[in-house]
Parts: C-alpha cells; structure tokens; sequence
C-alpha cells in the first residue's frame, strides 16, 4: 500500500483538514505527525503556498520533500500585495528592493536554470515584469539591461 501525496499547503500552517487530512487518513501514518513535521519544514514560508509532496511505506514511515512556492507567490509575499498588475506595462503594483530580489532568487535558485545568484535574480526580474512589479522604482525590463550591464554586481554576485 505504499504510495505518494502531493499536496499544497500554507507554509507553517498545515492542519489534519484538506488537503491533507483526506489524503493521509486512508494511510497507515500518524496524520497529525506528518502535519507537524510539514509545519516545521515550511515555516520559512510563512503563510504562502508551498508543494509537498509525501512517500509513505506500510510501516507507517514517511518522508516529505518540500518544494518551493512558485516565484510570484514569493513576489507577492515579499511586496506585500494580493494581485499583479492587468496592465504590468503601465501600472505598477509594487517596487521592491535589490536585497528582497536577491531574497527570492536565493530562495528559489535550486529550482531554476540559473548557475548563480546573478542569473536567478535576472529570471526573478522577468516574473516581477510580468506582475508589475518594479525594482529599485524602475521597470522591471530597465532594471534587467542595468544587471546585464553589471551596475548590480556588488549586490547579486557572490
């Protein structure tokens, strides 16, 4: 009766309800276990989506692996706001820094194509262009051409 669970939990506040609860009942594991080791896993990730996914033996033993939420829910939880922009062209929603760009792209790198901190925070960039989202209160494409023309290279190389 092994088996897998994918599910998408609130960081830090997974509970025995859905998703998982109906899930993980049928199982031979200890729902309210497998909830807390899922809360302590993904506390980092305070409130915000997060995969996870769950293999279980007939034994009862388990084991989770923790995705990451997807870059626009870390853009959103690091901005603070609900929704991107319908026009990301020409109305901006939010403006973040060159440190809480480099917060997501570290957050996210083992996730992208990227082979450093520089080239993650560029694919950051492009998801904050398509949000809205300004860097450093310039466009998200303008303020990309600046990190190729390497102004940015004391904040996002390592």
């Amino acid at each position: 009766m092994a088996g897998t669970i994918e599910a998408l939990v609130p960081g830090g506040q997974a509970n025995p309800g859905p998703p998982l609860g109906p899930e993980l009942g049928p199982t031979p594991v200890d729902v309210q276990a497998v909830v807390n080791d899922i809360n302590e896993q993904t506390a980092a990730f305070d409130g915000t989506e997060v995969p996870v996914t769950i293999e279980y033996e007939d034994d009862g033993s388990y084991s989770i692996d923790v995705g990451v939420p997807p870059t626009a829910a870390l853009v959103k939880d690091e901005a603070g706001f609900d929704t991107g922009s319908g026009e990301p062209q020409k109305d901006f929603v939010a403006d973040l820094s060159i440190d809480q760009v480099k917060t997501i792209a570290e957050q996210k790198k083992p996730d992208l194509l990227a082979y450093d901190t520089k080239n993650a925070a560029k694919e950051v960039v492009g998801t904050c262009a398509s949000m809205g989202v300004t860097i450093e209160g310039v466009d998200a494409r303008e303020f990309k051409a600046k990190v190729d023309d390497g102004e940015y290279d004391d904040a996002l190389v390592e």
